[in-house]
């Protein structure tokens, strides 16, 4: 019996509704806002202090050649979507499912740990990052009514709480394609305090006269910053990896991946939408990390933003934006983990009632406006989001922990899964130029990963002296 195509060796109805019954509605241009989203964080803002870190001739260059990496390896990630052939064969809607279809239960069982990890890490760094945005909201205000001199310090418990509440309420979205206006806003927001940072220091350049501060290696070589030798070692692999960090999303690719509709094939379109988000990122990362280090020279601070408190309206404007875009980018983080339990709970118990009943309540004040919600899901995430906030509030000095966690997740997820996958499915010979190429390309991101791994050991090691749960002040 003949099967009608629509595409070489594929069948009419595998293009949109896969066995599973699926039903796929995404774009190139809502893979590229997804991509954009999970890519572009508020560790843009941290990237001057690292070009700062490794100066003018490794800052630059540091970045382009991870980009390039990232993309590289995007692509390998992506022509494993479908197993054995990238067109032809079976979905994988999970990360893990990809690397299960190619790989043996040692490497399933490392990427669980490190995708899993970066996942909720990621989740509590938003959290804490959001809560020093809104903070630097009330100090931006205050400054500006009591002057630079003013005691202003709050705390960031309370602005913890509001932002796990308001992921309460936007985690009850069903799934990733459901998010897709989430992400387009939170890409814009991304954009909007991007260009406002940058404004910022050009308009702080332009005030030094034009003249590019810093040094052709940074503070790593600079003997003017009252600083230990060891310390700016440390700070120097920390910035090495912070570059490495900033592009990584492979751990929500597959995800992204799996709303496509086609045709053409989902790794063509996946393709094209990592060339535009991985551009578009690299275009703003280069613009903020150089203008910013060439406004600041070696004096740059970690967070760009906080080098400015005037003016106040602007500033605040561009916090607020921040806060907007980690709305969004934590949903892309905790989607897969939320999608994970609850296949795991289904697969269990598939007739409870609890987990397949849908609720529909009319809304007020709207015509035929209803909201619907499954009792499961609605206890479920809500629980998961508390223990992250709970988390965030216990250690507040957990952006170190989050760069130990983003130096293992790098190497493993980004660059030695995509690569050994793609080994397996292309069938590289051992020796092969190929292979050698590609093992030579994860040995060197190995030695980077290792390298921020200590940097961060060291920050870890220097957060602890003087952290408090429960307390964070700003």
């Amino acid at each position: 019996m003949e099967i009608e195509t629509v595409e070489i060796g594929r069948p009419k109805e595998d293009i949109n509704d896969e066995e599973d019954g699926h039903q796929r509605e995404g774009t190139v241009w809502s893979a590229t806002a997804h991509c954009i989203t999970a890519v572009i964080g508020s560790g843009i803002l941290a990237l001057s202090w690292s070009v700062a870190q490794l100066g003018w001739i490794l800052g630059p260059p540091v970045l382009l050649v991870f980009a390039a990496i990232t993309y590289y390896t995007s692509t390998l990630l992506a022509d494993c979507y479908r197993s054995p052939h990238p067109i032809t064969g079976s979905r994988n809607r999970t990360y893990m499912a990809v690397v299960r279809s190619y790989l043996g239960p040692k490497d399933v069982f490392m990427c669980a740990i490190a995708q899993y990890a970066n996942l909720w890490g990621a989740m509590i760094s938003y959290t804490l990052t959001a809560s020093i945005s809104m903070m630097s909201v009330t100090r931006s205000n205050c400054y500006h009514e009591r002057g630079q001199t003013a005691k202003c310090t709050t705390n960031g418990n309370l602005f913890m709480v509001m932002f796990g509440a308001a992921q309460i309420v936007l985690s009850q979205l069903p799934n990733m394609e459901k998010i897709t206006w989430l992400s387009v806003m939170a890409a814009t927001m991304s954009f909007a305090y991007s260009i406002i940072s940058l404004c910022l220091c050009l308009f702080k350049w332009f005030s030094n006269h034009g003249d590019v501060q810093g040094t052709p290696f940074g503070i790593m070589a600079s003997h003017a910053v009252g600083l230990s030798p060891a310390l700016k070692t440390w700070n120097a692999f920390q910035a090495l990896g912070n570059i490495a960090f900033a592009y990584t999303f492979a751990e929500v690719m597959i995800e992204i991946q799996d709303t496509l509709r086609s045709p053409p094939s989902e790794n063509v379109i996946m393709k094209k939408a990592n060339l535009y988000g991985i551009g578009t990122t690299t275009i703003f990362y280069l613009s903020i990390g150089c203008v910013g280090y060439a406004a600041f020279g070696n004096n740059t601070p970690g967070n760009i933003l906080t080098g400015f408190y005037e003016p106040f309206w602007l500033v605040d404007l561009a916090h607020i934006c921040i806060v907007i875009h980690l709305l969004g980018a934590y949903q892309v983080f905790a989607q897969p983990i939320f999608a994970t339990i609850e296949r795991n709970i289904v697969s269990k118990w598939p007739e409870a009632t609890f987990i397949n009943n849908v609720y529909t309540v009319r809304l007020p004040l709207t015509k035929g406006g209803c909201l619907s919600f499954n009792l499961s899901k609605l206890l479920i995430r809500s629980i998961f989001i508390v223990l992250t906030t709970l988390v965030s509030m216990l250690l507040p000095f957990f952006n170190a922990i989050m760069g130990l966690l983003g130096a293992s997740s790098f190497w493993a997820l980004t660059v030695y899964i995509p690569v050994t996958m793609c080994i397996v499915q292309r069938k590289i010979g051992r020796g092969s130029l190929r292979w050698i190429m590609l093992q030579s390309l994860s040995g060197f991101c190995f030695f980077v990963s290792f390298l921020a791994a200590v940097g961060s050991v060291a920050g870890i090691i220097d957060s602890l002296k003087g952290a408090k749960p429960f307390h964070i002040e700003y």
